[in-house]
């Protein structure tokens, strides 16, 4: 299984419209499983060659949050209340890395995920432990995801948008 999830146009992680997001594309590879695979540039680093922690706290939380978001039908958005980060080593920029989100426990309107970071040596470099819950109906209800730009791009429409000297 290697079925992309949507992206948005403005969202910090995922936003192809985004001129300072990290655009990334997130795939389901299992039932509760996302991946997504990213090089990150010298603009997201704090102390020279290390990605900034906000960066990788960032990033986390989406991967652990879309780890619900399966059913291409109804999808899970679901709002972070709670994320603990755990820094392993420093995250180098100019390096391909490998973002994973597993869906944990859930129950009601709440549940738990956890996602990692890792080099291409396979080691972890961050990871976290989310605890999640539902957006509320309502909001979902009045949120006009097709005007926000959700929707599974295909790579050609990706690079069109990222390469637009008009994105905003």
């Amino acid at each position: 299984m290697h079925n992309p999830q949507p992206n948005s146009r403005h969202c910090f992680v995922c936003g192809l419209s985004n001129p300072i997001g990290l655009h990334l594309r997130f795939y389901q590879t299992a039932p509760g499983e996302v991946k997504a695979e990213i090089t990150l540039p010298e603009k997201y680093q704090g102390y020279p060659g290390i990605v900034h922690g906000g960066i990788v706290a960032a990033m986390l939380d989406e991967a652990a949050g879309r780890s619900f978001m399966g059913d291409p039908q109804a999808p899970r958005f679901m709002f972070t209340a709670k994320l603990e980060v755990r820094y392993r080593q420093n995250v180098p920029v100019g390096q391909p890395l490998r973002l994973v989100g597993r869906a944990g426990k859930s129950r009601a309107r709440i549940a738990t995920a956890s996602a990692s970071l890792t080099n291409q040596a396979g080691e972890v470099l961050a990871e976290c432990g989310a605890l999640l819950v539902d957006v509320p109906d309502e909001t979902i209800e009045n949120a006009d995801l097709e005007a926000l730009g959700w929707k599974v791009y295909t790579d050609e429409e990706a690079a069109a948008i990222e390469a637009s000297p008009t994105r905003v």
